[in-house]
């Protein structure tokens, strides 16, 4: 798709051709990632681009079996390079429209602010975000982790929060553990994306099991980026066992190598989970989703009843 994409808006790639593209794929850290990843997405321009680009993203799920999707984007990552606010989000809405017409997929759109840029400018995307409340449910934070603690957006997180908008957050992904401490305390976020290495405070654990925050953990990308390097290493079964509420993600999987079931895969062979840690882990996706209540119940008795059939 990014070939195809280059090819439509006449961009010139540093590749020519899908195989010198996957040999790039090779990360050893966030930042390698983050170089290849915003070089990629300069391939899109309009509309049209968000659209096909979220709605092949719609077709995988549906193919997984996946009913509800809660998806970050990163507008400033556009709009730096001229891409307009309402370009990004009317093509992403436009192709989770159509998901929920043809396949019944459920979403919300998540709206990340980029770390590594000022806190003045995040406040910039906020304001855009502010006209779009029908469309945006919460608000992120994502891109280079280190350099850039949570504290840094206390502000505009703050206003965010005014504003009616869920806050959640990166942390604790190449992060130390006082970072998610930020997080929690200071950007008051309902759910932690990544979180591992909060393992590391046992303070902390006690605390996160404790007011039932839920810790988006996306194996392949933690393999990927080499933050875990052996999956056999991985911490979610001892996130399992401390009673957190963990639950598996993709994490730009066209990336870092599959979609959630590949991440379900993957975690499942390298620390050898029970069906019973397995249907937790899914679960789990369901109680900690921005599903309204009622949705959210009939969403676990349909899983219930998955289960016990399968």
């Amino acid at each position: 798709m990014m070939m195809a994409l280059a090819k439509r808006n006449d961009v010139t790639l540093p590749y020519n051709s899908i195989d010198a593209i996957r040999e790039a794929y090779k990360f050893g850290s966030l930042q390698d990632f983050l170089d290849l990843y915003y070089m990629g997405m300069s391939v899109l321009r309009k509309s049209l681009d968000f659209f096909d680009l979220a709605f092949a993203y719609l077709e995988k799920m549906a193919a997984q079996n996946v009913t509800h999707v809660e998806i970050f984007f990163d507008p400033q990552a556009h709009t730096e390079r001229g891409v307009s606010f309402d370009t990004v989000v009317s093509g992403l809405v436009d192709a989770l429209d159509k998901g929920r017409r043809d396949f019944g997929i459920t979403s919300k759109l998540i709206m990340c602010f980029l770390r590594h840029l000022p806190e003045e400018q995040a406040f910039e995307t906020l304001k855009h975000a502010c006209r779009c409340k029908e469309h945006i449910f919460a608000v992120g934070l994502d891109s280079s982790e280190k350099g850039h603690p949570p504290s840094k957006f206390a502000r505009v997180f703050a206003e965010a929060r005014n504003q009616g908008f869920v806050p959640v957050a990166h942390a604790g992904e190449e992060g130390p553990p006082p970072f998610v401490t930020e997080a929690l305390d200071i950007l008051q976020v309902k759910r932690i994306d990544h979180g591992n290495r909060a393992m590391e405070d046992p303070a902390l654990v006690a605390r996160i099991a404790r007011d039932r925050i839920p810790l988006t953990v996306c194996p392949l990308s933690n393999k990927a980026l080499q933050s875990c390097p052996d999956l056999t290493l991985h911490p979610l079964r001892q996130m399992l066992a401390a009673g957190l509420v963990v639950t598996v993600n993709s994490d730009d999987p066209s990336y870092f190598g599959g979609y959630v079931n590949e991440n379900f895969v993957a975690i499942q062979q390298a620390l050898g989970l029970t069906r019973s840690e397995i249907a937790t882990l899914a679960r789990n996706s369901f109680v900690a989703s921005f599903l309204p209540d009622r949705e959210k119940a009939i969403r676990l008795a349909a899983f219930e009843a998955f289960q016990a059939k399968w």
